[in-house]
């Protein structure tokens, strides 16, 4: 199999930490991709120009993080997602919250640096980071769910909270938030988490 990828992407880091946490990362070569990039091809894989997008040995493309990290997890039958119920709308709809984190620091970033100056909208910003700060509140108030466990929760929360921090560092999130800070704190030490930072 092969990913495309970006060290940045917190969609892409979700899928590959999915993959180190189920013992299938050494089955995927990795391919370094910048969606921005003026001349990449990347829309041949996924018409929407983002990564990651995982190549199956058959030649057929998946694409979204939740979509691929869920074709890893019954590859290996890990258990990461929720066989059913309840339980697994209530996973998919943190899913969503800690993916909607990252969609609103990602806009704020894009506002922020990529649009001149003169054409960008304070109010947008302020829109999206309140997004950001709702979703946290949320987390924060369902943070004892999370201990001693590792699910497509676990993490695609561990990669939002990454994402701030290399994208969004002010105001830093921990400070109003203790007990995601200290579950983030013990979840980012892992072995998967450290080995797709994105500064490694």
């Amino acid at each position: 199999m092969k990913m495309r990828y970006s060290k940045t992407s917190p969609f892409a880091r979700k899928a590959l930490v999915t993959a180190h946490e189920i013992g299938l990362a050494e089955r995927i070569e990795l391919v370094a991709t910048n969606p921005w990039a003026a001349d990449t091809d990347l829309q041949r894989d996924n018409p929407l120009i983002q990564v990651p997008a995982l190549t199956l040995e058959g030649g057929e493309v998946l694409y979204d993080s939740v979509v691929i990290a869920g074709y890893l997890d019954e590859l290996a039958g890990a258990g990461l997602f929720a066989a059913g119920g309840i339980d697994r709308w209530r996973a998919l709809r943190r899913v969503a919250l800690a993916d909607g984190i990252c969609n609103a620091a990602a806009l704020v970033r894009v506002e922020s640096t990529l649009r001149p100056e003169p054409y960008r909208w304070p109010d947008w910003i302020a829109r999206q980071r309140s997004k950001v700060s709702a979703a946290l509140k949320a987390f924060e108030a369902e943070a004892d769910a999370f201990a001693g466990r590792v699910d497509i929760v676990q993490i695609a929360l561990g990669c939002a909270l990454g994402y701030l921090d290399l994208r969004l560092p002010d105001p830093d999130w921990r400070g109003g938030h203790p007990k995601l800070a200290g579950w983030y704190e013990e979840f980012g030490a892992r072995p998967s988490m450290q080995a797709t930072r994105p500064d490694a």
